[in-house]
């Protein structure tokens, strides 16, 4: 199983679409001599999916093609070589990937065909077990379905811990604290922009283009930041280095 799990696209408006991921995602299509992506545009609201897949399709130097493209959803996932799954709204992705029946298909591909998984944002989400950690708002009357369940800790994307002048409401650490208490069980990994968790071989590494580092959230535990994987060793069922 590969997964690329990304907090974000991009690092600036003018940035290339997934630029600052590009030297892992180019090596792993050359090593898997991959020839095109399926895109998975659902959370994408006030966007172009077509625009999308080309934008994706320049940065990564393969045709991209969106579910549209396809007789149905679940074709596209069974011909898919590289299944890339777009940011936007996490509730309307993660409904609509239940209500298309593509979540068992998804982790089939994922876990039987071993094919590689890119997700940012929402689709960085839907790739833990649930969206609970997810920053966005459910702008449809959905309930909170698991998600696909491809890693198993749950991650919060454009993880930010500076406070804005003003703000009396919780922080995005007392949010993530908040979760923790009530899911005392659980832990939360917060990514910050431009960074990411890539699994390939079983183990697990972390990238972050600024060097920053990436934060551990677990209850009744001092919040821990940390440069690589090897505090994820106890969560995870992966090599971390």
């Amino acid at each position: 199983m590969e997964l690329f799990l990304l907090s974000n696209g991009k690092l600036a408006d003018d940035a290339p679409l997934l630029g600052y991921a590009q030297p892992q995602l180019h090596a792993m299509i050359a090593r898997r001599a991959i020839r095109s992506a399926v895109l998975i545009p659902y959370a994408i609201i006030r966007g172009d999916h077509t625009q999308r897949a080309a934008d994706l399709s320049a940065s990564l130097g393969i045709p991209v093609r969106t579910l549209d493209a396809f007789a149905s959803p679940a074709e596209a996932i069974a011909q898919a070589e590289l299944i890339l799954v777009s940011g936007g709204n996490t509730w309307l992705l993660n409904q609509m990937l239940h209500e298309q029946g593509l979540i068992v298909a998804i982790q089939r591909a994922v876990r039987e065909r071993q094919v590689p998984y890119v997700g940012w944002s929402a689709g960085c989400n839907v790739a833990t077990p649930s969206i609970r950690t997810t920053n966005d708002m459910p702008v449809r009357s959905s309930v909170v379905l698991p998600a696909l369940g491809l890693f198993p800790v749950q991650i919060n994307p454009h993880y930010l811990d500076a406070s804005a002048s003003g703000h009396m409401g919780e922080t995005r650490d007392e949010r993530l604290a908040e979760f923790c208490a009530v899911n005392p069980a659980e832990s939360v990994i917060a990514l910050r922009e431009g960074s990411f968790l890539h699994l390939h071989d079983d183990r697990l590494r972390y990238h972050s283009v600024r060097n920053e580092d990436f934060k551990v959230f677990r209850h009744g535990e001092p919040i821990q930041a940390y440069h690589d994987t090897r505090a994820l060793q106890p969560l995870v069922p992966f090599r971390c280095d």
